[in-house]
């Protein structure tokens, strides 16, 4: 372990990108439904991940976001509930065409909702 801790951390980086790679090559022959779960459960981590991040800032942020008035309040945890749903969705099936562009828009919408109920509360006049 000590070893593996002495290693320049982008050449660790490489090693493990290396093995992740040769993983995945090793189970895309006969095995194929093997890289299917895989990308399925990659792909739940990475939502997951997202989830952890969102509600991280919302924990550090929380006292101040209940100082806001209610209609500020409700539009902000409603474009945030809203971008939560798009993204399960979008996880979940393979969106394409006007799926996707439905996906994409609403994803921008929720997404300026909540950056200007931010702005609009931290503007100080």
């Amino acid at each position: 372990m000590r070893r593996w801790r002495a290693l320049n951390p982008s050449l660790r980086g490489f090693l493990v990108l290396a093995v992740i790679a040769g993983v995945i090559t090793a189970a895309s022959g006969p095995g194929e439904s093997a890289l299917a779960v895989l990308f399925v459960l990659l792909r739940i981590a990475f939502l997951l991940a997202l989830l952890w991040t969102a509600y991280t800032l919302w924990r550090n942020h929380r006292v101040e976001i209940n100082t806001w008035s209610l209609r500020a309040r409700v539009i902000f945890y409603g474009a945030a509930l809203l971008l939560v749903v798009d993204l399960i969705v979008y996880f979940f099936r393979n969106v394409a065409g006007p799926d996707a562009l439905a996906f994409f828009l609403v994803l921008g919408g929720c997404a300026y909702a909540l950056w200007r109920v931010w702005r609009d509360q931290h503007t100080y006049a």
